[in-house]
């Protein structure tokens, strides 16, 4: 109802009901309980016939985070634990996992690209290198890394900040190069328009809207960081406030003065808020002057029920993220039996397939930098090679072991393992 007609309704019903100079009576309307989803709007009436303050509380709209990288980062990296924590499990995770070099079925133990990898640049390891890589995908969907060479040899690695990286199209569509913007200085990478390996390498996330940018976890998961952060402010807000809702202070004063003065309106205002709120005045009395009464506002059980809407809120954020919530310490999720089997799954639906996306964008860009004229390597990584995998790996290894139709090079191919060095070997186990 418009405050118009609700103060011309009100008036009405005061007028007609008694005297003009008896105070009116206290009507359901300035005392039903409040909703905690709206926004209050207090006005002091101008009528004579109403004394006080009436509240008058309309929908407030939401108030949603802007979906740029920065805006993003801040409310759900900065301010957001549950948004923070499922970008380091799976960045933490997929740089742990093991890369090898591979040739057809055969591990190489000392290719270069290997080297690099382990020590990309100066001021990074291998790990903290894959860490950033990851970490740059699940928050903005996009990782850039720049190629350093030095006398036409690949020395180093280094992941971009990914909101400072433009990609810059020719009039078809196609990337044609990027530009690096820091501190309003410009670096350009022009992309070969003869197939050679580009200077950016540029894995991203799918984007339905799309061409050259990808679309993060983080920004799908925008409007629920919202709902969870503010769930935690009006908690936190509800603490500072002794854990009360606000209310209305009501004056009723004697005949011919039923309205406070300009003056007394603001001088009561700021010893409220000076004197009664904040934690350090939780619980301290009221004192009120003649003519003054608190008219407390209730909220209902549903009303105050954040814990559960911030556990839901903090179960959609892992499920944009891919991670169970009960690794997340999130109550109210059974889809798996115990930690173990969530943490499997973690890995295989979510960290494996993530890792081995990286390995085949690094493969293809590392190929023609790293061995103009070896293209049969491939970085990988294997299931079998993961310790939490480890009892899908020993059950995987006894059905081979135990097929006796398979050779010995037939077994350790099905595993990923390369062959005998010398067949004589196979034909002395086979005599014996």
């Amino acid at each position: 109802m418009p405050l118009s007609d609700l103060l011309r309704r009100r008036a009405s019903q005061t007028t007609s009901s008694m005297p003009p100079q008896t105070p009116p009576e206290t009507t359901p309307e300035t005392t039903a309980p409040i909703p905690s989803e709206t926004k209050s709007v207090v006005h002091r009436s101008l009528h004579q016939g109403l004394r006080g303050l009436l509240a008058y509380h309309q929908p407030g709209q939401p108030v949603w985070t802007s979906r740029n990288y920065g805006a993003l980062a801040r409310a759900g990296l900065e301010r957001n634990v549950v948004a923070y924590r499922c970008v380091r499990m799976i960045a933490e995770a997929a740089a742990s996992a093991p890369l090898k070099a591979c040739r057809d079925s055969e591990t190489i133990t000392d290719h270069p690209v290997l080297t690099l990898l382990r020590h990309p640049n100066g001021d990074q390891s291998g790990v903290v290198f894959l860490e950033q890589l990851y970490s740059f995908l699940q928050s903005a969907g996009n990782s850039y890394v720049e190629a350093v060479a030095l006398q036409g040899q690949l020395r180093e690695l280094h992941v971009l900040r990914p909101d400072r990286v433009t990609v810059r199209a020719d009039k078809r569509g196609w990337i044609d190069g990027y530009d690096y913007d820091v501190n309003g200085r410009k670096v350009q990478f022009q992309v070969p328009g003869d197939g050679s390996a580009s200077p950016i390498l540029h894995p991203k996330l799918f984007h339905p809207l799309s061409d050259h940018y990808g679309l993060s976890p983080l920004a799908v998961a925008a409007s629920n960081i919202d709902v969870h952060n503010g769930a935690l402010a009006w908690n936190k807000a509800l603490l500072d406030n002794a854990a009360r809702p606000s209310g209305a202070l009501v004056y009723r004063g004697p005949e011919g003065a039923q309205q406070l003065s300009a003056d007394q309106f603001e001088r009561l205002k700021s010893e409220l808020s000076d004197a009664y709120t904040g934690s350090a005045n939780a619980g301290k009395p009221l004192l009120l002057e003649g003519g003054l009464d608190w008219q407390a506002m209730s909220l209902s059980p549903a009303d105050m029920d954040f814990i559960e809407a911030r556990h839901s809120a903090a179960r959609d954020i892992a499920l944009a993220f891919r991670v169970p919530p009960m690794l997340l310490g999130i109550p109210g999720d059974n889809t798996y039996a115990n930690y173990r089997e969530a943490n499997v799954a973690f890995w295989k639906q979510t960290v494996l397939p993530l890792v081995k996306k990286a390995a085949a964008a690094l493969t293809r860009w590392l190929q023609p930098q790293m061995a103009p004229n070896d293209h049969g390597f491939q970085l990988r990584c294997e299931a079998s090679d993961l310790d939490v995998l480890a009892e899908e790996r020993d059950a995987r290894w006894q059905v081979v072991a135990n097929a006796s139709f398979l050779s010995d090079d037939e077994k350790r191919a099905l595993l990923g393992l390369p062959k005998h060095n010398s067949g004589a070997a196979n034909g002395e186990r086979a005599r014996s």
